[in-house]
């Protein structure tokens, strides 16, 4: 067993424990700022070229620190331009990381724990269980892997990424610290500087989280509701037998109510075919979403290796937004991007796989699937 003591992954400290860090060794308050614009701004790991520190404080830091990635062992791009990664994370287990671009914006879909607690009817990510949550550094470690892809190192890197979702593998609000930390990594100026509105975090409704939430970040608010009622909500999203709809909702007016502005909240509802598609559902949703200042984004269901689950016919789709419309609300429909390479909503891992040894078996899936195609 070694005696050295382990680096501090400078990557995973937000901007106030960045600044804590170098009053701690005896440095400027500034010195916090130079070294968030090197590591986020520049994807700079190497203390020997951060220039504008003298050479007996880079020297330390080489010491002490280090800027320490996440690991990625695969990447696809879809025919869309979607981007996948798959990133093995300490321990071995891996996550994956998605980039959607679109005209006007390219939004990142981040992953926030290892697996997911929740077990979600209709999710693939909930049929392998849970193994951890992921630290700062490994929240981070996905938007600073995907910003850099698009320039050579050390070069300032472009605005591509101009939103992030806490969508991905695993509910934000059960690694609430650590999430909180990675996402004013993401909006302060000195490392990625999105806007408060541009960071949207997603949850299934962990009720008293969602009250500290809103004591300590105004970012956007995302509400996975899938149901318009408790019966069938507590079937598809089982967290809904603990806060159930009622005490969802007010908690989502409370956090609405906290921010400095009149935004809205976005209620995801994934649409399966004779699950939650017809006109009584439709009905229902209007009625309790006019409790609620939100905009509906209906999610055509993703279909995953014996989910149980069909994606419902773009007419059934049309005619459940055509009435909420009609009844005044604010209605998108979420288009399928990177299904091709299983990017999709609802299909982060892939296949599904159990708690064991998941990063080797996604690879030999992969293999396999790149063998086959190469025999076609």
């Amino acid at each position: 067993m070694s005696d050295t003591p382990e680096k501090i992954n400078l990557l995973g400290l937000s901007p106030a424990k960045m600044e804590a860090f170098f009053a701690d060794i005896g440095e400027k308050k500034f010195r916090a700022q130079q070294m968030l614009k090197w590591i986020h701004q520049y994807g700079e790991a190497n203390f020997d070229n951060m220039t504008n520190m003298g050479k007996p404080l880079r020297a330390r830091m080489a010491e002490v620190c280090e800027v320490r990635l996440p690991e990625v062992i695969y990447e696809d791009i879809s025919k869309d331009g979607t981007r996948k990664w798959v990133m093995r994370m300490d321990g071995g287990s891996a996550v994956e990381t998605v980039y959607i671009p679109e005209k006007d914006r390219g939004t990142l879909c981040v992953s926030s724990q290892i697996g997911c607690s929740l077990d979600c009817s209709f999710c693939s990510t909930g049929k392998q269980g849970f193994n951890r949550d992921l630290s700062v550094a490994e929240i981070i470690g996905q938007v600073y892997v995907a910003a850099m892809s698009f320039h050579a190192p050390g070069e300032r890197r472009e605005r591509r990424i101009t939103n992030v979702v806490m969508m991905g593998m695993g509910e934000p609000l059960l690694n609430f610290d650590n999430v909180v930390d990675a996402m004013n990594l993401m909006m302060d100026d000195n490392a990625y500087g999105l806007s408060k509105r541009r960071v949207t975090l997603s949850t299934s409704g962990v009720v008293p989280m969602m009250d500290k939430l809103g004591d300590v970040t105004d970012v956007s608010l995302a509400v996975s509701l899938h149901a318009p009622n408790d019966a069938l909500r507590n079937q598809l999203v089982p967290i809904n037998k603990k806060y159930p709809i009622k005490e969802l909702i007010a908690a989502t007016n409370r956090y609405l109510a906290k921010l400095p502005d009149r935004r809205k909240a976005t209620i995801e509802y994934t649409m399966m075919e004779g699950v939650n598609d017809e006109m009584e559902h439709a009905v229902e949703l209007s009625e309790l979403m006019k409790q609620v200042p939100c905009k509906i984004n209906l999610i055509p269901f993703n279909p995953f290796p014996n989910s149980g689950y069909k994606r419902p016919s773009n007419n059934r789709v049309y005619r459940f937004r055509d009435y909420l419309v009609n009844q005044g609300h604010i209605v998108t429909i979420r288009s399928t991007r990177g299904d091709d390479i299983d990017a999709a909503c609802g299909q982060l891992v892939g296949k599904v796989q159990d708690r064991t040894r998941r990063s080797e078996r996604y690879i030999n899936a992969v293999q396999i699937d790149e063998s086959s195609q190469g025999n076609q």
